[in-house]
């Protein structure tokens, strides 16, 4: 079997650049939800919940840039169109949001879509012995659910 320039087999490598570009619009979208969120919330929490969002687009912005070199590195090119992101992607784009409350149970939805997606990569990566890949999905995986459990408290969930 072929390998590519880093030692992977070329169909296992071909399945993950798939796989991170899904990953990729997922995260272009959820980021560009993220600015909309800190540009438009408001209320009585606006204050820390304008910051709190600048801190996860902010944190969106270099995965995608990481997701994307990723890509590069297994030999493919990243996706980089809106519309390609917008046609792919299960989270969807959201407008609009000015409730706090809506907002942190829109991005919990996106963690939740994230999270599955990042296990599935993980697993895919461990079988094609794809360290690179593994150790960012198992990062953006520990952090998240970490994510996942502060948003949650704000909830009161």
């Amino acid at each position: 079997m072929s390998t590519n320039a880093i030692g992977i087999q070329t169909e296992q490598a071909q399945l993950l650049a798939s796989g991170l570009n899904d990953l990729l619009a997922n995260y272009q979208v959820f980021y560009m939800n993220a600015r909309g969120y800190h540009w438009n919330i408001r209320g009585k929490d606006f204050f820390e919940l304008h910051l709190k969002f600048e801190e996860l687009y902010n944190d969106l912005l270099l995965k995608v840039d990481e997701i994307a070199e990723r890509v590069l590195t297994l030999g493919y090119e990243p996706a980089h169109s809106y519309s390609s992101y917008l046609g792919s992607s299960a989270i969807q784009e959201k407008a609009k949001v000015t409730d706090g409350s809506e907002a942190i149970a829109q991005i919990l939805e996106a963690f939740k879509t994230l999270i599955a997606k990042q296990r599935k990569l993980l697993a895919q990566a461990s079988e094609a012995s794809d360290e690179g890949t593994s150790a960012l999905m198992s990062d953006y995986i520990r952090a998240q659910e970490k994510m996942v459990w502060m948003y949650g408290a704000y909830l009161n969930k």
